[in-house]
C-alpha cells in the first residue's frame, strides 16, 4: 500500500517498528534452536522463511514511511507514548516493559537463556504491537481509516484469534524450567487482551464490510479503550 500509492498517510511507525523487533527477535530464536518450531519439515525452512518475508515487508514499509514518503507521514496523529522520550520514540513504553517481562517470566525449550528470552519477548511484544495504530485512528478528526489500512489491521487481528485458539490448547507446553506454567497464562492472557483492545475496530469493521461502506470509527476521545 505504501509504495503503490506512494503514501504514509494513517500507518503508525510505531506499529511497524514494534513488528520489526518481533520478527528480528523471533528469527534470532528459531534460527539457533528448534524448540519452539514444528517437528516435521516445515520446521527445518518454512517458518524460516516466513520470518524473513515479513520482517523484510516490514522494515521496507518502515523505510518507506521515513524516508521518501515521509512527507506524508502523519506524525501528528502517530502520538503514542510521546512523552519524556525524543520523537517518534514513544514505543519504547511497550518495547522496554515487554523485554523485562520476558526475561523474567519465559520458557526453556531451547534450554538456552538468550534464545528461550528472544522468542518469548516476541511472543509477548507482538500482542501489544498494534496498540500504536490503535491510539493513531483514533486521533483521526474525519474517523475514516483507509481501507487497506482497514485490512491490514483486521487481518492482523485475525491471527491474533487464531493465535489465541492455538495458545487455548498448547499454553501448558511453555513451562519454565522450575515446571511454572506462568508463562502459557501469561500468553493467554496478552492475547485476550490484544482481542478485547480491538473490539470495537473488529465492530466497526464487520459493519463497513457488510454495507460497502467506507470503515469509520465514532468519537476519538476514548471510543477504543486504549488511552
Amino acid at each position: 500500500k505504501t509504495f503503490t500509492s506512494r503514501r504514509a498517510t494513517g500507518i503508525s511507525i510505531k506499529t511497524l517498528q514494534l513488528y520489526c523487533l518481533v520478527f528480528f527477535f523471533r528469527l534470532t530464536s528459531i534460527i539457533r534452536h528448534e524448540g519452539y518450531l514444528p517437528y516435521d519439515k516445515s520446521g527445518d525452512w518454512l517458518y524460516h522463511l516466513i520470518e524473513i518475508m515479513a520482517l523484510g515487508f516490514t522494515a521496507s514499509a518502515l523505510w518507506g514511511c521515513m524516508a521518501p514518503f515521509k512527507g506524508t507521514y502523519q506524525g501528528d496523529l502517530d502520538k503514542f507514548g510521546e512523552m519524556n522520550v525524543p520523537p517518534g520514540a514513544g514505543a519504547v513504553y511497550l518495547a522496554v516493559p515487554v523485554l523485562i517481562v520476558a526475561v523474567l517470566i519465559h520458557p526453556n525449550l531451547n534450554s538456552d537463556f538468550l534464545s528461550d528470552v528472544a522468542w518469548t519477548y516476541a511472543m509477548y511484544l507482538e500482542s501489544v504491537a498494534l496498540v500504536p495504530q490503535l491510539f493513531m485512528f483514533q486521533k483521526q478528526t474525519s474517523g475514516v481509516v483507509e481501507l487497506l489500512t482497514a485490512h491490514f489491521v483486521a487481518a492482523l487481528g485475525f491471527g491474533r484469534v487464531m493465535e489465541f485458539m492455538f495458545w487455548i490448547y498448547s499454553y501448558h507446553e511453555l513451562a519454565m524450567s522450575s515446571g511454572s506454567k506462568l508463562p502459557g497464562y501469561l500468553a493467554l492472557f496478552s492475547q485476550f487482551m490484544q482481542l478485547v483492545l480491538m473490539i470495537d475496530f473488529f465492530w466497526y469493521y464487520y459493519l463497513a464490510v457488510k454495507n460497502a461502506t467506507p470503515l469509520v470509527l465514532p468519537s476519538h476521545g476514548g471510543a477504543m479503550g486504549i488511552v
